[in-house]
């Protein structure tokens, strides 16, 4: 299940960091502890950053829109909405200098997918978890290699059955896998000088890290259970912190979306 939460933004020209990732994983975990939920140990979910009119600055970026929309993920539709009714109990939310008041929310209907589907990245993908290997998990791995998807594929497997929806027998039945980048993209990339592949900041238990995120367009090659998966919960290292979320390619999510409804306890 995958929902958009609306802000309104009170302050415009306010700004954030470039990402922003970690403050809004901290204010997830911060709702989890405010109301003692029964989720606060969860990590089967995804979301975005802030989407909206933004500006480059010095400070980082500045909103300048209205309106500010937050993309949240999840197979769990209890856990979606906790956050939902948790978000809408704030009179308003803070996120770096952003003052934000919840407006409505909207549910995104899945769209159909097939054995091979292509996607963008709204997050950056990260392929490596620094709290194994915090060198590895910054340097630069090639899209286009076998290791690139063979690390991708290990994650989700390693997730798919940590989350206890799916047998041993499934788990093995999923074999195929394999990411596909766009080369055209990346070779228009190269030739503009532009980057695809950054170092982003990720905080684990208090702990900062360092790591290196992708963020381009791909094919994935996988059987629709597993296309399901990396759509509502994300694809690669660190998804519940915000990193790895996807959207299909070519695709106006805002075509695809109904009123939720909630009231708040």
């Amino acid at each position: 299940m995958r929902v958009r939460i609306i802000f309104g933004l009170t302050n415009k020209g306010a700004t954030v960091p470039f990402h922003h990732q970690f403050l809004l994983s901290n204010l997830v975990n911060s709702l989890m502890d405010k109301y003692k939920s029964e989720y606060r140990n969860f990590d089967l979910f995804n979301f975005s950053g802030l989407k909206g009119q933004t500006k480059v600055g010095k400070e980082g970026l500045h909103f300048y829109s209205n309106k500010v929309t937050l993309v949240f993920s999840s197979p769990n539709e209890g856990f979606i909405e906790f956050i939902v009714k948790s978000i809408f109990k704030q009179q308003q939310v803070e996120i770096g200098k952003l003052l934000l008041i919840p407006l409505n929310v909207e549910r995104e209907q899945m769209p159909q997918v097939s054995n091979e589907t292509k996607y963008i990245c709204i997050s950056p993908l990260v392929i490596i978890s620094p709290v194994d290997n915090q060198v590895e998990a910054k340097k630069f791995l090639s899209p286009t290699t076998d290791s690139f998807s063979d690390l991708l594929y290990e994650s989700t497997m390693f997730r798919m059955e940590k989350s206890g929806r799916y047998t041993v027998e499934e788990i093995t039945s999923f074999y195929k896998f394999q990411i596909v980048p766009d080369k055209d993209y990346l070779a228009k990339i190269k030739e503009e000088e532009k980057k695809f592949a950054r170092i982003f900041p990720a905080f684990d238990k208090s702990e900062k890290y360092e790591v290196r995120g992708y963020t381009f367009p791909f094919v994935l090659y996988a059987v629709p259970a597993v296309q399901q998966f990396v759509f509502d919960c994300g694809l690669g290292i660190f998804t519940h912190k915000g990193f790895g979320m996807l959207d299909i390619a070519n695709a106006d999510p805002n075509q695809r979306t109904t009123p939720y409804q909630f009231t708040v306890d």
